[in-house]
C-alpha cells in the first residue's frame, strides 16, 4: 500500500511546484530545479547531503564566536538550555514557513510574504534580508582582515596571523588581502547560479568550523588533565537590578543563531525530493545546535571570566599549553576559511532578494546574464568597500543586522499565520507566534537600549 502511493504523492508535489512557478506573483525570481539555468543543463535536483550543508553553513557563521561570553552572563546551565530551546524555536518558525508555502503555493519567502500582505509585505521581506546580508557580509569580511592582517584597537595593534609569519608588507595589508580574497575566492564562488553548486564547499565550510571545535576541545581538555581550568559558573550571578538587566543582552545573540529562513526556500526548491526539507531542516539545526553547545561549553571552560564577545579574539595569547602559537594559528585560519566558505551561501539569497526589489516584473535572474553579473559585481563591491571604510560595522550590524535577522526569522512567520490568509493555523500555533513577536521585539528593544546606552556613556569620556 505504502509503495503504491509513494510515487504518486512525489508526482502530485512535482505538479504543485510547477504550478507555482508559474504565478509570477507567488514566485518572483526564483528558478525551480527543473528551470534553474533556463533548461539548458541536466541537474536533476540537489542531494539530501547538500542540503544539509548548505542549511548548516548559512546558520553557522561569525555569531558562534559570541556563544562562550553569552555563558559568561548566563551561566552553563541556563546557557545551554537557551540555545537548546532556540533551535527548536527556529525548527518551528520555519515549519510555518513551509506549511504557509505548500498551501499558498509560493516557491520563496518574498511570495509568501506578498500572498500575506501584498506587495508591500514582499517588498519589506526583501529590504530585510538586503540590510541584513549585507551586515553579515560586511563583518565577515572585517574579521578576515582583522585575522589575516591584524588590527589596531584603543592604540593596541594586534598582530594578524600573515603578519606574525611573514612581518609587514604591503601585500599582506588589510586592503589587498581583503582585494585578493574577494577577487580569487568570494567573485568565483558567487559567479555560481545555483545554490547546489556550494553543497561541496559547504561541506568544507562545516568540516573547518568543526576542527574549530576539535582544537578547542582538545585545549580545554588537556588543560582540565592539568588542573588548570577552574570551576565555571553554571548558574549567573544576580546581585542587583543592574547585574539582572545585564542578562538580557545576551538575547539578540541567541534569537539570531538560527537564523537561515532566507535560505529554505532556495534549499527546498532545487531538492531531488522536495517532501525531504523538513528532514534537511531538523538535521541542520542538530547539527548546528550541537557545535553550538560544545563551543559554548569548551570555550568558556577554555577562557573562563576572561572569555571575550568575539571568542576568537582569545586565541592571539599564550594559552600555556604546548604548540600554543600552533594551535592558535590552527584555529584563526581554520575559522576565517570557514567564513570565507560561508559568503557565497549568505551572498546568494541577497542578490535574489535585491534582484526582487528593484526588477519586479523581469524574468528570472538566472536567465539575464547581464543582470546577474551586474548585480553580483555591484554587491561584492559594496561589501569590500564596506569591510574597508567602516571598521565600526559592529555597530551598525548591532542597530540593522540583529533588528532584520529577529524580522527575518520569527516577526514574519509569525505574523504570516497570525494573518492566516487560508485557515490552517491551530490555537497552539497562534500562541507560539504571539510568543514569537514578543520575543523578538523584546530582544530588539533590548539590545538597541543597551548599545545605545553604552554609545552614550563612552562618548563623555572620549570628549574628557
Amino acid at each position: 500500500m505504502t509503495t503504491g502511493t509513494l510515487k504518486p504523492l512525489k508526482e502530485k508535489k512535482s505538479r504543485k511546484r510547477k504550478q507555482a512557478v508559474v504565478a509570477d506573483e507567488k514566485s518572483p525570481l526564483l528558478p525551480t530545479k527543473h528551470e534553474a539555468d533556463g533548461g539548458f543543463d541536466e541537474f536533476d535536483g540537489a542531494s539530501f547531503s547538500g542540503a544539509v550543508f548548505n542549511l548548516s553553513t548559512t546558520i553557522v557563521g561569525a555569531g558562534i564566536m559570541a556563544l562562550p561570553a553569552t555563558m559568561k552572563v548566563l551561566g552553563l546551565v541556563v546557557g545551554i538550555a537557551m540555545i537548546i530551546f532556540m533551535a527548536f524555536l527556529a525548527e518551528a518558525s520555519i515549519e510555518l514557513l513551509l506549511r504557509y508555502s505548500r498551501t499558498a503555493k509560493s516557491v520563496s519567502y518574498a511570495g509568501l510574504m506578498g500572498d500575506a500582505f501584498g506587495k508591500y509585505g514582499r517588498m519589506l521581506i526583501q529590504l530585510c534580508v538586503i540590510v541584513n546580508n549585507i551586515g553579515v557580509l560586511v563583518v565577515y569580511m572585517i574579521i578576515i582582515g582583522d585575522v589575516l592582517s591584524g588590527t589596531t584597537s584603543s592604540g593596541v595593534h594586534h598582530a594578524g596571523v600573515l603578519e606574525a609569519w611573514f612581518g609587514q608588507h604591503w601585500w599582506n595589508g588589510r586592503f589587498f588581502v581583503l582585494l585578493f580574497t574577494t577577487l580569487v575566492v568570494f567573485a568565483p564562488l558567487a559567479s555560481l547560479k545555483r545554490i547546489d553548486s556550494l553543497g561541496y564547499t559547504s561541506a568544507l565550510s562545516v568540516a573547518l568550523a568543526i576542527v574549530f571545535l576539535v582544537v578547542t576541545v582538545g585545549i580545554t581538555v588537556f588543560k582540565l588533565i592539568n588542573g588548570t581550568v577552574l570551576m565555571p559558573r553554571l548558574f549567573p550571578d544576580v546581585t542587583d537590578l543592574t547585574s539582572f538587566l545585564n542578562l538580557f543582552t545576551v538575547v539578540p545573540v541567541l534569537v539570531t543563531a538560527y537564523i537561515c529562513h532566507f535560505n529554505v526556500h532556495s534549499i527546498d526548491n532545487e531538492l531531488e525530493d522536495n517532501t525531504q526539507i523538513k528532514r534537511v531542516v531538523r538535521t541542520a539545526l542538530s547539527l548546528c545546535s550541537s557545535v553550538y553547545v560544545l563551543t559554548s561549553i569548551f570555550g568558556f571552560l577554555l577562557f573562563g571570566d576572561a572569555t571575550l564577545d568575539d571568542v576568537l579574539a582569545n586565541f592571539d595569547t599564550d594559552l600555556g599549553i604546548p604548540y600554543s602559537s600552533l594551535l592558535n594559528d590552527i584555529v584563526r585560519v581554520s575559522y576565517t576559511a570557514h567564513l570565507m566558505l560561508v559568503f557565497p551561501i549568505v551572498f546568494y539569497p541577497l542578490r535574489i532578494n535585491l534582484d526582487g526589489l528593484l526588477f519586479p516584473s523581469a524574468r528570472p535572474l538566472n536567465s539575464d546574464n547581464l543582470r546577474f553579473a551586474s548585480l553580483s559585481t555591484g554587491l561584492i563591491a559594496v561589501v569590500f568597500l564596506g569591510a574597508n571604510f567602516i571598521p565600526s560595522i559592529w555597530d551598525a550590524f548591532q542597530f540593522t543586522g540583529a533588528t532584520a535577522a529577529v524580522c527575518i526569522g520569527f516577526i514574519f512567520p509569525a505574523a504570516i499565520a497570525l494573518r492566516d490568509r487560508y485557515g490552517i493555523a491551530t490555537k497552539r500555533d497562534k500562541i507560539l507566534c504571539i510568543f514569537m513577536i514578543v520575543l523578538a521585539v523584546f530582544s530588539n528593544a533590548v539590545a538597541i537600549y543597551s548599545d545605545t546606552y553604552a554609545l552614550f556613556k563612552k562618548n563623555p569620556t572620549q570628549r574628557e
